[in-house]
């Protein structure tokens, strides 16, 4: 996965952005975790679609990021630096279709997100589906995301909860995540995460 940073015309990529970003993305199953690659630019390796769906809504949300996802075989090989600093090394179809898919991610969409796999088709219809699902993610006003990053999906019987820490009443919080659309987007992300898995089966 490649995430380059969204950045107004003349404007330069913020180093501090994309610590935050790989900070994050730190709890994530990797392969190869998130780490920064160039100004701008955070890469990071996993075999887990779900993290990788993951991934894709962190990076999206605020529109701060475009998302470039290649699937395939990936070799990893561990090299030392010239200083002494152990590093991973990467190839193989995955990279390829990784750099293939950040190439054309740049783009001026409103959803910026590329996925490029041998399956084309399986590409196709989960990049169309983390396209509208980070829709839902990157519109979502800064009232709603309070409210939404202290749910837990799956539990029950929390938005009394949630009134309380932020001092609101629970019908508030109720709007603030219709409003959100937070269950339609935890209901669509295993749907994302299937479409992805189906790509890796065609290697």
């Amino acid at each position: 996965m490649t995430l380059t940073q969204r950045v107004a015309d003349r404007s330069r990529p913020s180093s501090e952005l994309d610590r935050q970003l790989t900070r994050e993305l730190g709890d994530l199953t990797t392969s190869a975790p998130f780490q920064p690659t160039g100004p701008g630019e955070v890469r990071g390796l996993t075999e887990d679609p779900e993290a990788a769906v993951s991934a894709t809504m962190i990076a999206l949300r605020d529109d701060r990021y475009a998302v470039a996802i290649g699937v395939g075989e990936v070799f990893l090989t561990r090299v030392t630096d010239p200083q002494g600093r152990l590093a991973v090394a990467a190839d193989g179809a995955g990279m390829h279709y990784g750099h293939e898919a950040a190439a054309t991610g740049r783009s001026i969409e409103r959803v910026a997100v590329r996925v490029c796999a041998a399956d084309q088709q399986s590409a196709a219809e989960a990049q169309a589906v983390l396209k509208l699902v980070g829709r839902i993610v990157s519109v979502r006003s800064e009232a709603e995301w309070r409210v939404v990053d202290l749910l837990i999906p799956g539990a029950r019987g929390q938005q009394k909860d949630v009134a309380a820490q932020l001092g609101i009443t629970p019908q508030a919080v109720s709007k603030a995540v219709m409003r959100s659309l937070w269950h339609e987007e935890w209901d669509a992300r295993p749907a994302a995460a299937t479409l992805l898995q189906r790509c890796a089966e065609h290697f």
